[in-house]
């Protein structure tokens, strides 16, 4: 199986099952002599976690990390990082109803016609389980990136089902499992989750994620541009189905007055273009959204077909989120952090002595 591999030069290759013994990465390419230990990557892997409220799966799982190999007395050196994160809590018997059927929605089809054969507990090499290691290599990403540069990574839930929050409350993203920055909206989200839950259903989300402090000049015309890797990049996390980078579809309706984001020498006077132009980070806050479908496994008899062809009804049953996207933010930070520090390291590596005559313009990075 190929395609388990996301940047160049900091390159993260992720391995493991849903239910094999253990997941991981091995992150290959980051720079030696940051001071790194688990410590330092356990909190993104708790705010991931299941099992931290009744809205989420039920899975319990510590998802504690192990650093195998790449630090030496408390510092990178360069080799690659293997980070271990061990399966505690499968279920696989769950699982037995769809050993020779396939689930709406799933992967199970797509990967039993592309190999030939699958692994059915919990989806296997499918299952969003395989975000933990991204999370953990993302916060080496965000290590390096904040200590370098002081770039910050924050994401947070605008939508749940029909439900639209209003940004308003960084603070209150980390105080509630909806990572909703809104309280108030708090209670009719865990309304509509019981609601949702009881009835055996699911529902999608639109997450936000931005950049900031991030130093005008990466990306890589035409191809590697910065835009496209990290729309590249979040379409790969599961159940994503949709990438916004700035205003995205909302500049379908602007006219080029409004949209064109003009350069004063106060700094930019808009950010419209969501901090990429032409591909290169422009020195403004990097902002992009996506949308996540509903979950796939739901308890609702749903029709299907079996291996042999012949029609069948899926109905799934296990431990599942009525929402994939509750426990999305801090996934999405991860693949945002990769993509930038993977094209940190490039623009360093060709364009580390140009020097200009001129500062960036106010209010962006340095």
């Amino acid at each position: 199986m190929s395609g388990n591999t996301l940047g160049l030069l900091f390159a993260v290759t992720t391995f493991g099952e849903s239910h094999g013994p253990a997941i991981g990465c091995v992150i290959d390419g980051c720079p030696p002599g940051m001071p790194l230990a688990e410590s330092d990557i356990q909190p993104d892997l708790d705010r991931r976690r299941p099992g931290t409220s009744r809205h989420v799966t039920q899975r319990q799982e510590a998802d504690r990390v192990e650093i195998l190999s790449g630090v030496y007395e408390g510092q990178t050196t360069g080799a690659p990082i293997a980070l271990l994160i061990r399966n505690t809590d499968q279920r696989s018997k769950d699982y037995g109803n769809i050993l020779d059927t396939f689930r709406p929605g799933h992967a199970d089809y797509t990967y039993w016609r592309k190999y030939g054969l699958r692994d059915p507990r919990g989806g296997g090499r499918s299952s969003a389980r395989l975000t933990a290691p991204i999370v953990a290599a993302g916060a080496v990403a965000k290590k390096w990136l904040h200590q370098h540069h002081g770039t910050v990574i924050r994401g947070c839930t605008l939508q749940v089902g029909e439900i639209a929050l209003p940004l308003r409350d960084w603070d209150e993203v980390a105080r509630n499992p909806f990572h909703a920055p809104d309280a108030d909206a708090v209670p009719r989200l865990e309304a509509y989750m019981d609601e949702l839950r009881r009835a055996g259903d699911s529902c999608g989300a639109r997450l936000y994620v931005e950049a900031l402090n991030v130093p005008a000049g990466w990306g890589e015309p035409l191809y590697d541009r910065l835009d496209a890797d990290l729309a590249h990049a979040l379409m790969g996390l599961n159940a994503v189905k949709g990438v916004e980078i700035g205003d995205g579809f909302a500049c379908v309706a602007q006219k080029g007055s409004e949209h064109g984001d003009e350069l004063t020498r106060e700094g930019f006077a808009s950010n419209h273009a969501g901090g990429v132009l032409g591909g290169i980070s422009s020195g403004q806050p990097l902002t992009a959204q996506i949308a996540i479908k509903p979950t796939s496994s739901i308890r609702v008899p749903r029709r299907s077909v079996d291996r042999a062809g012949q029609p069948t009804v899926v109905e799934t049953f296990g431990r599942h989120d009525p929402c994939v996207g509750l426990r999305a933010t801090p996934i999405v930070e991860a693949l945002v952090a990769l993509v930038l520090i993977d094209h940190a390291l490039r623009h360093r590596a060709q364009c580390g002595d140009v020097a200009l005559p001129v500062p960036p313009l106010a209010g962006a990075a340095p």
